[in-house]
């Protein structure tokens, strides 16, 4: 910093303001101190820099899998956000391992990260606590903390998205519409659940329980239910899949199947879906926004808001491409 002083011929506190973007620097001025740190190389020193902010200009982000479509453009989010307020973003996969997601969370936290963005995958997070008191801003996003942990929480609405899918589905003549699930341990799994089963009471219709299959994404088990339910006295004639996973393992039991095709509405859009045939049916959530507005709650903290937490659901929307106007046969 000395030496770009020199060579502009100004005062340390000169080139300090510069480079901290601080009022009192005449344009003309300002231009001879940058012209200088540009033929220096001058880098600002990061560190001492943290040292005198009490902050490290890095967050932790905890997902679930980051090779999953939904939580790379969350991240992505979370990072473009970071990026501008001159942070770093270390992310983890929990894998849904509750302990996996402990780990990461008090590996971030002892690497003094200044806040954490956190979709969980367990229920207790009362390790946590040491952590908000001790000054580490938090918000959790696309699932909710414990109740007895306040704490700013970005959601999708799960539950209006899964009712949105079932009417569009009655309105299309459809009465027994089946349901496929991610495991029930999951938040979002249930919220959508939920908004099914909400969905066909509001119509007169009794959830039949036999077209309700709750379980882990994987091929193997959605061919076996989806065979389960066709084989039924009563089959179904449409289908809501839970996640976008879900969707593209039944696409595939779709493909060598030789019984006559479900409509399908599925929860979550996904690449090439508008190039399937037919398209397919989806209600779509955001994950972009859901990472962005995670990202700016948390940045509002750190820079002083100390409001009451915040709660927020954003809206799902639906997008017809075919699959789901499939008529009852």
């Amino acid at each position: 910093m000395k030496d770009v002083a020199t060579l502009a011929g100004v005062a340390l506190k000169t080139v300090s303001r510069v480079v901290n973007d601080e009022p009192g620097v005449s344009d003309a001025t300002a231009v001879r101190v940058r012209t200088a740190i540009e033929r220096l190389g001058y880098r600002r020193n990061e560190s001492a820099r943290v040292l005198r902010s009490g902050r490290t200009a890095s967050i932790g982000l905890v997902i679930e899998d980051v090779a999953d479509p939904f939580y790379s453009s969350l991240n992505r989010a979370v990072e473009d956000v970071a990026t501008k307020h001159g942070s770093l973003v270390l992310s983890g996969s929990s894998a849904e391992d509750p302990v996996r997601e402990r780990e990461l969370v008090l590996t971030f936290c002892s690497r003094r990260v200044d806040g954490l963005i956190v979709v969980p995958a367990g229920f207790d997070h009362d390790y946590l606590l040491p952590e908000l008191q001790a000054g580490i801003v938090t918000v959790f996003v696309d699932r909710p903390a414990e109740p007895g942990l306040d704490v700013d929480t970005v959601l999708c609405d799960n539950t209006g998205g899964a009712r949105l899918a079932v009417g569009h589905l009655l309105a299309h003549g459809h009465r027994r519409i089946a349901f496929l699930g991610d495991s029930p341990s999951i938040f979002t799994a249930r919220e959508r659940l939920h908004g099914y089963r909400r969905a066909l009471t509001a119509a007169g219709l009794a959830p039949d329980e036999h077209l309700i299959s709750m379980g882990p994404p994987d091929r193997a088990r959605v061919a076996f239910e989806l065979d389960r339910m066709r084989a039924l006295p009563d089959p179904p004639t449409a289908l809501l899949t839970g996640n976008g996973r879900l969707t593209v393992a039944t696409l595939r039991a779709f493909a060598g199947a030789t019984s006559p095709r479900l409509a399908l509405v599925g929860f979550d859009d996904f690449e090439l879906s508008d190039l399937i045939v037919p398209g397919v049916t989806v209600i779509a959530q955001e994950p972009a926004r859901l990472g962005r507005t995670a990202a700016e709650l948390l940045f509002r903290r750190l820079f002083g808001h100390d409001g009451p937490p915040e709660h927020l659901r954003l809206p799902t929307h639906l997008i017809t491409r075919g699959s789901g106007e499939i008529p009852p046969h």
